[in-house]
C-alpha cells in the first residue's frame, strides 16, 4: 500500500493539466484567392519582413464570400479518405504562404466541413466561434522579429492597464525596439536603419530618421509624433509610406504628427 501511494505521489509531480488562454493574432481572410493573399502579404509586409517572428496565428475563415467563391470558381475538390469534398480555400497553400512570412498558424475558425478536414490534416486546431476577435486584424502588422540590441528599456505603467516603454539613448542602424501592448517614447535620435514599433503610439522627442510603425496590431487611433520628422518609413495600422513618396514640405524636418484617417495617412505639423 505504501509503495502504491508513493507511485501516485510521484505521478502527480510529473505534470498538471490546467485550462489556459492564449492571446493570438487573427488573420481574417475575405478572399480564397491564394495569389491575391500572397500579393497582399508581400505589399503589407515587404518593408518589414521580420515583423512576426513565428508568432502563433489564428486563420479566420468566417468572412470568406462563400457564394461568390462558388460563382467565380474559387472552390476546388479535396480528396479525403477516398471521398471528394468541396473546399472553399486551399488551407495548405495558405499555411505555406504564412510560414514564408514568418507567421505560425496554429488554429482555424469559421471553417466549413471540408476546410475543417484540411485543418485537421495540417495539424491545426479548430477554435470556437465565440473566440475573441481582434479589431481589423486583417490589416495588422504584428510582432518584432529580430533581436533587440539596445539598452534595457524602462516600462512605465499607464492608466487603463496599458504600458509605455521609454528609451533614453540613441538607436543605431540595425537596432529595433518594440513596445508590445502600449506606447513607445524615445528621448533620443532614431538613426537611419533603426526601427521603432509599438502597438500604440510612438513619440520621438528627437529626430526620427529610421522606420516608425505604430498601431502594429491594428490600432487605427495610434499616432506617430516626432520633434524632427525625417523617417525612412512610417506606418499606422498597416498603412505605410516610404521615402519614395516624400513627406509634405511643411512636415519634413519639422515637429509633426502622423495619423490615420480611413485608409489615408494624414501628416500635420505640430504648432506649439
Amino acid at each position: 500500500m505504501a509503495s502504491k501511494t508513493a507511485r501516485k505521489a510521484q505521478a502527480a509531480e510529473i505534470f498538471d493539466l490546467k485550462s489556459a488562454s492564449l492571446s493570438l493574432l487573427a488573420l481574417m481572410l475575405r478572399s480564397a484567392d491564394c495569389a491575391a493573399i500572397e500579393a497582399e502579404l508581400d505589399r503589407r509586409l515587404g518593408e518589414t519582413p521580420d515583423l512576426f517572428n513565428h508568432e502563433p496565428l489564428l486563420i479566420d475563415l468566417s468572412n470568406l464570400p462563400r457564394a461568390a467563391a462558388l460563382a467565380e470558381g474559387e472552390q476546388g475538390a479535396l480528396a479525403l479518405d477516398g471521398e471528394a469534398t468541396v473546399a472553399g480555400i486551399d488551407l495548405a497553400a495558405v499555411v505555406t504562404l504564412l510560414r514564408n512570412h514568418r507567421m505560425q498558424p496554429v488554429a482555424v475558425r469559421g471553417a466549413n466541413e471540408a476546410e475543417a478536414a484540411q485543418a485537421r490534416a495540417l495539424g491545426l486546431a479548430e477554435a470556437p466561434e465565440d473566440a475573441l476577435r481582434l479589431p481589423r486584424t486583417e490589416s495588422t502588422v504584428r510582432e518584432i522579429i529580430r533581436e533587440v540590441r539596445v539598452e534595457v528599456p524602462v516600462e512605465v505603467a499607464a492608466p487603463g492597464g496599458a504600458r509605455t516603454m521609454v528609451i533614453d539613448r540613441p538607436l543605431r542602424s540595425g537596432q529595433q525596439v518594440y513596445a508590445k501592448g502600449g506606447d513607445l517614447v524615445v528621448l533620443a535620435v532614431v538613426n537611419p536603419g533603426a526601427e521603432v514599433i509599438a502597438d500604440g503610439s510612438i513619440h520621438v522627442y528627437a529626430p526620427l530618421r529610421g522606420k516608425a510603425i505604430a498601431g502594429a496590431k491594428g490600432d487605427e487611433t495610434a499616432r506617430i509624433f516626432a520633434a524632427v520628422m525625417e523617417p525612412e518609413l512610417v506606418s499606422v495600422a498597416g498603412t505605410y509610406r516610404t521615402t519614395e513618396n516624400p513627406l509634405p514640405a511643411d512636415v519634413l524636418g519639422r515637429a509633426a504628427q502622423i495619423r490615420l484617417d480611413g485608409e489615408k495617412l494624414v501628416m500635420e505639423p505640430l504648432k506649439f
